[in-house]
């Protein structure tokens, strides 16, 4: 009889400890490491430990003098972003190396809480892994508490805000070629004070993302960063943002969703809140809108 209830005790803990699993909190950034060096020591090394875990830079940009921000993907990444709608939102990684309060830190997008926001499929957990042991883990932030996977993947700010999949449609071409041309075109042209930052090609599919830094109006990085990521540890690597080919269509995340899922526990009123930064999605939405607009 003791025996029994010893099997059973030891089963209904390994049922309960997986289900805790399975019901984790996310919350969307990582600190991997703080040190005294400076950012483009940090950057060189950051670089160097991304690429011996097989992740490849494919770009990176200042959006201001305390911050260095790059981009990598991985082919395990890529191949899972293939596999759902809009997926190439989420081909990426995002690392910033910040200057905050005189030391240097490593923060980055956690895995798999953008897999979640971007309802991807596939298995995130190699990524997690990989992106943990290059970087590091000191912790997880971004948010007050953090929000679980079916929460993530129906997120929305508040009532009446956008969802993922309340994506601004922005152009449509006669195919995927003539749309990937026009949006590079646009780019290199620096239309609506747009450059780009990278370009992410996924496997077996029509799909292209873009990272597209902006220069000028309340939707510029350097002015985001001043508005809503002066305290903790930064939000840097918000940045930047993406334009996506799918087919013979260009979309762009809703900037009202983008912005939110990167700080969910922003206050709508106030300082360093959303209304300081009000006009922001309307004026990221016209500058992509005008890279495609001939």
């Amino acid at each position: 009889m003791i025996l029994k209830f010893s099997r059973w005790v030891t089963v209904t803990y390994f049922i309960l400890m997986a289900s805790v699993a399975v019901a984790a909190d996310y919350k969307p950034f990582i600190l991997g490491s703080v040190s005294q060096a400076s950012v483009s020591e940090v950057a060189n090394e950051t670089q160097a430990s991304l690429q011996a875990n097989g992740y490849e830079v494919v770009g990176s940009y200042q959006p201001n003098a305390d911050t260095q921000v790059m981009v990598v993907t991985h082919p395990a990444l890529k191949k899972i972003a293939s596999l759902s709608k809009h997926g190439g939102f989420g081909a990426m990684q995002r690392i910033a190396v910040v200057n905050r309060a005189g030391q240097t830190e490593v923060t980055y997008t956690n895995p798999t809480y953008l897999w979640n926001v971007y309802r991807m499929e596939g298995d995130i957990s190699g990524v997690q892994q990989t992106m943990e042991k290059a970087l590091g883990n000191q912790k997880t932030f971004g948010s007050e508490s953090g929000l679980s996977a079916d929460a993530l993947r129906e997120y929305h700010y508040k009532f009446l805000m956008p969802y993922f999949d309340d994506v601004d449609e922005l152009a449509e071409f006669e195919g995927y070629d003539a749309a990937v041309n026009a949006v590079e075109t646009g780019l290199a042209a620096k239309k609506g004070g747009t450059s780009m930052v990278y370009r992410i090609d996924l496997p077996g599919k029509e799909e292209t993302v873009f990272g597209v830094a902006f220069s000028q109006g309340e939707g510029r990085g350097a002015n985001i960063l001043d508005q809503i990521d002066q305290t903790g540890s930064s939000h840097a690597a918000h940045l930047p943002y993406e334009l996506l080919v799918t087919g013979s269509s260009v979309i762009a995340l809703n900037a009202k969703f983008r912005i939110a899922i990167n700080w969910p526990s922003l206050s709508m009123m106030g300082s360093g809140s959303f209304m300081s930064i009000a006009d922001a999605p309307d004026e990221i939405k016209n500058a992509l809108q005008a890279v495609v607009t001939p």
